[in-house]
């Protein structure tokens, strides 16, 4: 791990509000929110269904009366049917992947736009961002969120971006050394790639000027953080948000990295059992759900993220006051359910990266060809440990059956395939192909 230390600054005072005087921030804001909703068709309908309207709104934990919001309601209303403004006061138009069908869109008025620059400063301040710095930003610039959200945020702090984009690894590589950059900003999976790629070059930590790492966009463990720390040299911070919500800058770390402090005078965060969307307790994992309080644009009421974390209201060191959340471990719909166990892909990665010789690249295969569930994990090896010795192999697939079963409580077939042979990913990483789905 890299031996750099972070100076604890603070980009906005309203971070350290007192939780009582949050308490009637997001009083006041929550009423507002309600107001704008009211102005959606969707939503004016289903708040008089509840009896529920912006007078009735006494405290934060008045959310709980307000309707939920989910995907499938994004897609109902497509494409833009959820607007509370008019069409004429819209200066940005982003989508989620849509992988699985139509995207789903997210509209921006220009105070929506300064807003997302602001969360994204926020948390880069919080994560070693300077003025005086470099930024390598490693993101797909187009619907998807990251890239633009990160460069605005990066643009405010007032420090130097190269939007590389995304793709074309050893040309990343190349602009990192050359241009002296500081921070690099991607997903996790595609700094591991980085890292993986520069290794063959030739490249060590000590030929480039790399001190700090802002990642996101999927689901990563503290195992893969320090894989990352150690191959990269840098100090790694986690960052969570949704293009639903308004991209990231939902949550972020701080110099203490004990949690991503949540932007909490501009969202309420539930954290809520997926089967009865009843509150879990504090510290307890759940489906987060998120009600935002200024956006304008396109405000969402309870939207379930389907995105699974805990929530912390305990002091942090910092002297942040807003609660954190845990990194998210999986999602309710990326949930895999073998013999009546639920595991997490995540789950399968912390097992491999506390095996020494398999690389942080791999694949997940369900199938069912009879009665029972079967799951393969193919797992590359690096080029230093791949060998052609069967007692070694055997060994090493005893290492990972035992690691996966001691973490997940099932046992899988684990396939060991040559370096470099599965798929690399510069986006979101694909882990899972489940066959009983038909995928």
């Amino acid at each position: 791990m890299s031996g750099l230390q972070i100076e604890n600054r603070i980009w906005d005072t309203v971070e350290t509000l007192p939780r009582e005087r949050l308490r009637v921030l997001q009083t006041e804001r929550l009423r507002s929110c309600v107001r704008q909703a009211s102005q959606i068709p969707f939503y004016r309908e289903a708040l008089s269904r509840l009896g529920v309207d912006a007078d009735t709104i006494s405290g934060p934990e008045d959310v709980r009366r307000l309707p939920i919001t989910t995907k499938e309601d994004l897609r109902q209303y497509y494409p833009l049917d959820l607007l509370a403004v008019p069409r004429e006061k819209l200066v940005r138009i982003h989508g989620s992947s849509g992988t699985t069908g139509k995207p789903t869109f997210v509209a921006y008025t220009a105070e929506d736009l300064n807003l997302w620059t602001e969360l994204c400063a926020r948390f880069l301040v919080a994560g070693g961002l300077r003025p005086k710095h470099t930024v390598h930003i490693a993101f797909g610039y187009g619907l998807f969120t990251g890239g633009f959200g990160l460069h605005q945020g990066v643009e405010r702090v007032g420090a130097a971006i190269v939007p590389a984009a995304a793709g074309n690894t050893v040309r990343q590589i190349l602009l990192l050394k050359d241009l002296d950059a500081d921070v690099l900003i991607c997903t996790p999976s595609y700094a591991l790639n980085i890292a993986e790629v520069a290794r063959a070059e030739g490249i060590t930590p000590a030929d480039w000027s790399l001190k700090y790492g802002h990642f996101g966009g999927e689901p990563w463990t503290e195992d893969m953080r320090l894989r990352i720390e150690q191959e990269m040299g840098i100090l790694a911070f986690n960052n969570y948000g949704l293009s639903e919500i308004i991209g990231p800058g939902v949550s972020g770390e701080c110099a203490a990295r004990r949690g991503m402090h949540l932007a909490e005078d501009h969202f309420i965060v539930e954290c809520l059992n997926p089967d009865t969307l009843e509150p879990v307790a504090e510290g307890e994992q759940g489906e987060l759900v998120i009600t935002t309080l200024t956006k304008q644009a396109m405000p969402l009421l309870r939207y379930r993220t389907r995105d699974i974390a805990s929530i912390d209201t305990s002091p942090c060191p910092c002297g942040r006051t807003f609660a954190r959340m845990s990194r998210v471990v999986g999602r309710t719909d990326d949930m895999l359910i073998i013999r009546g166990v639920n595991v997490f892909p995540s789950q399968i990665e912390e097992a491999l990266l506390r095996v020494d010789g398999t690389a942080p690249h791999y694949l997940i295969e369900v199938d069912r060809p009879g009665t029972l569930d079967r799951v393969t994990v193919k797992v590359e090896l690096r080029p230093q440990d791949f060998s052609d010795r069967m007692r070694e192999m055997q060994a090493l697939r005893a290492r990972i059956d035992r690691e996966i079963h001691a973490i997940t409580g099932i046992r899988v077939n684990v396939e060991l395939v040559e370096p470099n042979s599965l798929e690399r990913f510069v986006g979101k990483s694909r882990r899972v192909i489940d066959h009983r789905k038909g995928t």
